[in-house]
């Protein structure tokens, strides 16, 4: 199989391995990808105002971690 071809079927595969539709996958990642981004900005913040956003980022993070278990 050519090194398009896997990368095409990949499009199918890696989502199905996860029971998800491509769609639905990217629904996920794409949620994820923003909660993570969130998370960065609401580290960034804390970082220059300490008092903002104590605990933010990693509640953030732990809620992230728990949608993945969930998952699997």
């Amino acid at each position: 199989m050519t090194q398009i071809a896997q990368f095409i079927r990949g499009f199918h595969d890696h989502p199905a391995s996860v029971q998800e539709s491509y769609f639905g996958h990217m629904r996920f990642a794409l949620g994820f990808a923003g909660t993570l981004f969130a998370a960065g900005a609401a580290a960034l913040i804390h970082a220059l105002i300490p008092p903002l956003f104590e605990t933010t980022a990693s509640r953030m993070i732990k809620d992230l971690h728990a949608k993945i278990l969930a998952r699997h």
